[in-house]
């Protein structure tokens, strides 16, 4: 007896599950809004904005504090930041039609930087001596065709460039 065919569940999907109480209780927010904010602040902003964390008010035992909405915290490099500030009325009611309800009430702007700055993964090339760039000439000096020989000689200086020493 076979078993039924269940189709693989997305990784996106199970990251989500994982991930989604976590920042909820650390950060009071959901994976959902951190995919979405490139669509709710736009194209100009979503490069130098991200969504940290929403401050929900304190609980003062009233039946209505749950419906208080929140403020949420965006981390913004400095050069958009009047541009973000500008636009925090819109970006708040598409916040807001995002959740489905009224969820955020205001903007809170913290100026850091945002853009995530890898290291070059490039090693950094040495350069020829004279005695390394003769030997390769002398080395494809007997190929005809000139092609040939340009697409040698600079597969040659790259493996001697990425060589940390040189043979005597």
């Amino acid at each position: 007896m076979k078993k039924p065919f269940v189709p693989p569940q997305p990784v996106g999907e199970a990251v989500s599950a994982l991930l989604d109480p976590v920042l909820r209780r650390k950060a009071g927010m959901t994976i959902g809004l951190l995919d979405a904010w490139p669509e709710i602040v736009g194209a100009r902003l979503e490069a130098v904005t991200r969504p940290e964390k929403l401050v929900w008010p304190p609980e003062t035992g009233a039946k209505d504090a749950r419906l208080r909405p929140a403020v949420l915290v965006v981390a913004c490099e400095s050069a958009a930041a009047l541009r973000l500030q500008h636009e925090s009325g819109e970006i708040v009611q598409r916040i807001n039609v995002f959740f489905g309800y009224r969820a955020v009430d205001r903007l809170r702007i913290l100026q850091k930087p945002v853009a995530v700055t890898r290291p070059s993964r490039k090693p950094s090339l040495r350069g020829l001596s004279e005695a390394e760039e003769e030997a390769l000439k002398a080395m494809t000096e007997r190929i005809e065709d000139p092609k040939l020989k340009a697409a040698l000689l600079a597969y040659g200086e790259s493996i001697l460039r990425r060589q940390t020493m040189t043979k005597p």
